[in-house]
């Protein structure tokens, strides 16, 4: 309003007709999909048949969740707070999306057993992503753990001490920094777009943003080995030094 003119890229997250962009709503959970593929990669495990087990059905989680199943992986778990459902041979994510939408609620699904969330949390799985709250990993219930990877599609799901009794237990983590960083990777896509007013298709946006996520898995796990410190603190050293070598190479006042 003060320049006199829409300056569309202050914000995003915008609806497509006034300057939003193709992707957004689904780009967390593409993110989380990507990074347990890489992970996949690194490990050599197989994604055809992976077990996983997703706490939280809100929009990371159950877009990670339809992602995932289309992509092979079996979503054998879900956990909310109000409870959760298991399925050993897999539950149909796109039936359960259509039951919530009916019902606001997973609860009652025919399509899998009811199973306490905490005990989901501790169940038998490849990939653990907590995708919701914070702190739902913790010392309580790390050290019962099963899964060989954890994915932080939610921000800070794992507390510190968790964070060690993981490390001990040698589970793969991919920090919250990285993992879930889809959406706003696609946020700075929409700011580019209102900045050239040129929009993308969503494929377009798609790839874009896995390789972004792809090549910072590879640098994350890079500094990891390099360092030999966890891939969260390997994160955490990477982000630094890109901000200090940048501020070393243009200076303050630029």
């Amino acid at each position: 309003m003060h320049q006199g003119h829409t300056v569309t890229s202050v914000v995003t997250g915008k609806p497509l007709n006034i300057g939003g962009s193709r992707g957004r709503t689904e780009a967390t959970g593409r993110g989380v999909q990507a990074i347990c593929d890489e992970s996949m990669r690194y490990l050599k495990m197989n994604i055809d048949g992976c077990r996983v087990v997703i706490q939280g059905f809100g929009n990371v989680g159950s877009n990670a969740a339809r992602l995932m199943m289309e992509r092979g992986y079996k979503i054998v778990g879900i956990a909310e707070f109000e409870g959760g459902l298991s399925n050993p041979k897999g539950i149909d994510i796109h039936q359960l999306l259509d039951y919530k939408r009916r019902n606001n609620t997973i609860l009652g699904f025919g399509g899998a057993e009811a199973m306490p969330s905490d005990e989901l949390l501790v169940s038998e799985c490849e990939i653990l992503i907590p995708a919701a709250r914070e702190n739902v990993i913790t010392s309580r219930n790390a050290g019962q753990i099963k899964a060989k990877v954890v994915v932080e599609g939610a921000n800070g799901p794992t507390t510190a001490v968790a964070d060690d009794i993981l490390a001990e237990k040698r589970i793969f983590i991919m920090p919250d920094i990285l993992a879930n960083a889809g959406g706003v990777t696609a946020s700075y896509f929409e700011w580019v777009q209102d900045r050239q007013g040129y929009f993308w298709k969503e494929a377009d946006v798609n790839e874009r943003m896995e390789s972004i996520l792809r090549d910072s898995f590879d640098d994350v796990v890079r500094y990891s080995e390099a360092h030999n410190v966890n891939n969260r603190i390997a994160a955490y050293m990477l982000a630094i030094d890109r901000v200090a070598q940048t501020i070393r190479q243009r200076g303050i006042y630029a």
